[in-house]
């Protein structure tokens, strides 16, 4: 695996390379065109609504490392896409991105409704989506449109199916890679399909959604929770279709203590905290606003994230040490604060017998150890959720317990995310 350093700046890099997290900031709080795709409605009506369902995106890349997806584009295609809400309300949106792409994208139309079976949808609930009352749309390339109002009671924890139909050629596609959800794809306009008949094509990945906010009364808690980080928190090898990822599992927790909460995942795998890599998203330090703090109605953001960065650097020879990564955090919690968001911090998990070049070096370990230290005992993050610990091996703590490792010593299995989950003190979201 290589470490692909990007240009973020001159004062980034040497902020973060010289320990100088306020450096940082700048380019974490930036504004520009390509990097504000909640811009339009963050701060109009982010108090009204809050995100029910989200997920961070990433630039084409359609045959990610073997895996061929659809990223290439769409023609004449219905994709649909089920997603399941953390909390409920009377009115739903989309919000679809093109942050991404290399041209202005034509939505000819979309629907969203109550997920069946499969691709199917409950009957009677099917909903066209507009935006600015129109059922197509244009998104200029960089930019992310969230849809018009949707009269759709929904409850926490329920499922709905959004359908996007692209009549003409999209071009490249801004995309999820690791959806741990079933996306289906049909020839033709099956906006109004009730039948999962016509959608015959299958993915693991997700495409240009980016978000489902829920709106109107609901009892219990306020606001939105972002999970932000790698493939960790974005649930790779939890099971597929069965919502087990620990934001998923933290979001089962607040329902069952009776204060459902909005919850975005916004988990890339692969992901890292000071470099970009094709395939595994931007920067945490670059990406931070746009996927963290645009949400709408964040009020507390969950932060784990830099495994990727020590493994990856051990690999290709160029190690990261723990100041570089703490001033990465650093610049993650000054922003959060800037924007009066509340930032947890959450403890590297072990990887003590990952077999991935790179991931289990002593080095590398030591790296790991002193940034939970950090974590844990500096104070800068407002609270502290240490997943490493309710993770590790009692007898061999660098090392995952074996009930919770999904095969490669490095990514929980179900049983894992929901001790994660469980290791999360609800009253400090």
């Amino acid at each position: 695996m290589t470490v692909v350093v990007v240009n973020l700046g001159g004062m980034l890099l040497r902020g973060i390379y010289r320990a100088m997290p306020a450096a940082a900031v700048a380019a974490v709080l930036a504004t520009t065109a390509t990097a504000s795709p909640a811009a339009a409605h963050q701060g109009r009506d982010s108090g009204r609504w809050a995100g029910g369902w989200g997920s961070a995106l990433i630039a084409p890349f359609p045959d990610f490392f073997g895996e061929p997806n659809w990223s290439g584009g769409f023609d004449d295609h219905s994709v649909r896409q089920i997603v399941r809400l953390s909390r409920g309300g009377s009115t739903v949106r989309i919000r679809v991105s093109n942050v991404y792409g290399d041209r202005p994208l034509h939505l000819t139309g979309a629907t969203v409704g109550r997920a069946a079976e499969g691709a199917a949808v409950r009957a009677g609930s099917l909903r066209s989506v507009t935006f600015r009352g129109r059922q197509s749309t244009v998104l200029p390339a960089g930019r992310e449109a969230a849809s018009d109002t949707v009269a759709l009671r929904v409850s926490p924890l329920e499922r709905l199916t959004v359908t996007l139909y692209f009549e003409g050629p999209t071009g490249p596609v801004t995309f999820h890679p690791f959806a741990t959800a079933t996306v289906y794809r049909a020839d033709g306009d099956h906006r109004f399909d009730r039948d999962a008949g016509a959608f015959d094509e299958t993915s693991g990945s997700s495409y240009y959604l980016s978000g489902v906010d829920v709106s109107g009364p609901t009892k219990g808690g306020r606001g939105t929770v972002v999970a932000f980080g790698d493939s960790i928190t974005d649930g790779a090898l939890s099971t597929m279709d069965s919502d087990n990822r620990y934001p998923d599992e933290l979001a089962e927790r607040l329902v069952t203590a009776g204060r459902p909460t909005g919850i975005v995942n916004a988990g890339i795998g692969g992901n890292k905290v000071l470099t970009d890599t094709p395939g595994f998203g931007t920067a945490a330090v670059e990406r931070f606003r746009r996927d963290a703090l645009s949400q709408p109605g964040v009020r507390t953001v969950i932060v784990l994230e830099g495994i990727n960065d020590i493994g990856a650097g051990e690999a290709a020879g160029t190690p990261v040490t723990a100041a570089q990564l703490i001033a990465g955090h650093q610049a993650l919690i000054r922003a959060a604060h800037w924007r009066g968001v509340r930032i947890v911090g959450a403890t590297l998990t072990p990887s003590k017998g990952c077999p991935y070049p790179g991931y289990d070096t002593a080095r590398g370990e030591a790296v790991r150890d002193a940034l939970n230290e950090w974590i844990r005992t500096s104070g800068e993050y407002d609270a502290v959720f240490d997943f490493d610990r309710a993770l590790a091996d009692p007898t061999d703590p660098d090392r995952m317990r074996a009930e919770y490792d999904a095969g490669d010593a490095l990514h929980p299995n179900d049983a894992g995310m929901r001790a994660m989950a469980d290791a999360a003190d609800l009253d400090l979201l």
